[in-house]
């Protein structure tokens, strides 16, 4: 097996600022839910996303309403000094679009075509054609990509035929996801032909089945040298999308498959778009491949932890990290490698703190109601009281400023404790 971090070598795609393919990072992509024709907020959204993370914001280009406004969206994001790229998606009509509004079509920095949704026949591929003509005019990169609920249905067909004249024919199955990369493949070729570079184009073949998606990519990465976009479509919702999306990116990671990921979570009622940002985020820095934010350790508690502190402390200091990472991503270089513990108990509270860049390991139920405080492994103070929460927050605002400030050490990576220390 592959250890993470092995990566598919790939053609490089340059987008913008951003470069995506081979041993650069596995970038983080999202998609906005506003109508597109409201460019105020959906310029707000994006920001949003863009400030959890969101390295790439696909939107809507679905009317003609949504194309007239993307210029001014663009224009928004720029004079607040946001210049994340923007993925058009187009279904349908996308070669109008471009072609009327070509204020659109130079805005965007990618284009994402699903060869099953823009037409069928002769004037499907005049359609096609115009979409890729558009993209190489403008320097443009282009998504091909495939998805199980709107597959060729003439491709899908012409292979089912084909299968039933073998002499042992495949399943059904089977024959339905060799379409889905038959259907990219075929497409990316045409646009190759079409004068698109191939250093322009990125792949994607999505289903809603864990195993389906890992059978798909694993055949369609071994057929070509295209960057591939992962995501499992259709998620759902809460910690079956979470859950899903985990097993199937984690594994194709893993093995050195993806260079871009979304996690297509159906947003909670009232729930921030910025939620599957943030799952994206954590799939990947969970596994190693890259940092983002400063993690949290906190145990799960048990029944020496029957105080609720360690939880809302650990819940109020992964949330304050995070919050403040638009700012320190530029002040304090290297701070998404730090390490917090926050533990609820003295069985493995001492413990994990010191393994952490800082830690702090509270009271347990019956225990003395202090709380030792770990820096680099060393105890540093202890804290008592009821402004426990308050102290703890600022020693660790103190410890990243410290050693990311300008004056300070500007580590880029994680500390490395040696067993024997422990």
């Amino acid at each position: 097996m592959k250890l993470a971090g092995t990566r598919r070598k790939t053609h490089q795609v340059k987008i913008d600022h951003v470069v995506i393919g081979s041993d650069e990072p596995v970038l983080v992509q999202s998609m906005t839910n506003t109508d597109t024709a409201d460019a105020e907020q959906t310029a707000s959204q994006i920001k949003a996303l863009a400030d959890a993370g969101s390295e790439l914001v696909r939107i809507t280009v679905n009317s003609p309403q949504a194309a007239a406004k993307v210029p001014e969206i663009r224009q928004r994001l720029n004079d607040i000094g946001c210049n994340v790229p923007l993925v058009g998606d187009f279904h349908f009509n996308g070669d109008r679009l471009l072609k009327e509004y070509p204020d659109c079509a130079r805005a965007l920095s990618k284009y994402r075509i699903n060869p099953g949704n823009v037409g069928k026949g002769v004037k499907g591929d005049e359609k096609f054609a115009y979409m890729i003509h558009t993209a190489a005019e403008h320097n443009k990169a282009v998504r091909i990509g495939v998805n199980w609920g709107s597959l060729d249905q003439a491709l899908a067909k012409r292979m089912m035929d084909c299968n039933l004249t073998l002499s042992i024919p495949q399943p059904a199955e089977a024959v339905m996801k060799e379409a889905l990369i038959v259907s990219a493949l075929e497409s990316a070729l045409k646009a190759e032909n079409l004068g698109l570079p191939a250093n322009r184009i990125i792949l994607s073949c999505k289903v809603s089945n864990v195993q389906d998606l890992i059978e798909v990519y694993h055949n369609l990465a071994a057929r070509c040298l295209y960057p591939l976009h992962l995501g499992l479509t259709e998620a759902g919702m809460g910690s079956k999308g979470i859950v899903a999306s985990t097993a199937a990116l984690a594994i194709l990671l893993q093995q050195g498959i993806g260079d871009t990921i979304r996690v297509s979570l159906t947003p909670e009622p009232g729930s921030a778009r910025t939620q599957e940002v943030v799952v994206a985020q954590e799939i990947l820095q969970t596994m190693g491949l890259r940092s983002f934010t400063p993690l949290v350790t906190a145990c799960p508690g048990c029944g020496r932890t029957t105080s609720t502190v360690f939880q809302e402390l650990a819940r109020d200091i992964q949330q304050y990290l995070r919050k403040q990472m638009p700012v320190w991503r530029l002040r304090y270089p290297g701070v998404e490698n730090l390490n917090v513990a926050v533990m609820g108990c003295v069985v493995n509270g001492p413990g994990e703190s010191k393994l952490a860049d800082i830690g702090i390991s509270l009271p347990g139920t019956g225990e003395t109601p202090v709380a030792p405080v770990y820096v680099d492994g060393e105890r540093k103070t202890t804290l008592k009281g009821e402004h426990m929460a308050e102290e703890f927050l600022a020693l660790v605002e103190e410890y990243i400023h410290t050693n990311y400030g300008e004056q300070g050490k500007k580590r880029q990576t994680a500390r490395v404790i040696p067993i024997t220390a422990l």
